[in-house]
């Protein structure tokens, strides 16, 4: 996710089923409000840290990450305590009481997370996250490609598009498709409206010549 260090302005990203285990390269996205981490490699809640200095961050959906333990209250505490200007956590509304509570059951975050050491330019940390991407990523299927068009309010993809797939077919087409997929929607919001209209019309280019050839 380092693309993220020269995406300063980006509003909303959606990281879901990753591999992501390292946060540092988000706390330069001041004006980032909607952040979709579901089903990552994120072992610390120290990993907060580096989400404590975006100050319009809204909506954080952390959930199903090793960080979040075996104890939800104590995780989702922790959380709000560091980030008490969340109005929705993991898809959940958060309340006065909760962020009251927080403070008291919570722990606060005041240093980042302690990286192992670094050889030939790549951390042990590092490592284990590419390698956790790629089992991640192996795993895919098209209810996680649906889940993050939910995230992002579109409309889900029919099964009917890959009925014409064998199963081995189709789960190699639906793995390529969702990475393809999620990277474009995450591209699309620093666009402006001559950029989408660039987009519009490609894509009505591709549609037509694709008929044509089914023709």
């Amino acid at each position: 996710i380092s693309i993220c260090r020269d995406l300063p302005n980006i509003e909303v990203i959606t990281f879901s089923v990753n591999g992501i285990s390292d946060l540092e390269p988000l706390h330069q996205c001041q004006n980032l409000s909607e952040l979709y981490l579901r089903k990552n490699n994120i072992t610390s809640l120290d990993e907060l840290f580096y989400l404590k200095t975006l100050p319009r961050l809204r909506v954080l959906w952390l959930a199903e990450n090793p960080c979040c333990g075996p104890d939800p209250h104590r995780y989702r505490m922790t959380v709000l305590r560091n980030l008490p200007s969340l109005q929705k956590l993991d898809n959940q509304a958060v309340t006065e009481e909760e962020l009251s509570q927080a403070l008291v059951d919570g722990v606060e975050i005041t240093a980042p997370p302690a990286r192992r050491s670094v050889e030939n330019g790549w951390s042990e940390s590092t490592a284990s996250s590419a390698a956790g991407s790629t089992t991640e990523l192996l795993s895919c299927s098209l209810d996680e490609t649906n889940k993050t068009q939910e995230e992002l309010d579109m409309k889900p993809v029919s099964r009917d598009k890959y009925s014409s797939f064998s199963p081995q077919e189709s789960d190699c087409s639906c793995k390529k498709r969702n990475n393809v997929l999620n990277a474009i929607l995450l591209l699309m919001k620093e666009l402006d409206a001559e950029g989408l209209e660039i987009i519009q019309q490609t894509v009505a280019r591709r549609l037509q010549k694709k008929e044509l050839q089914e023709e």
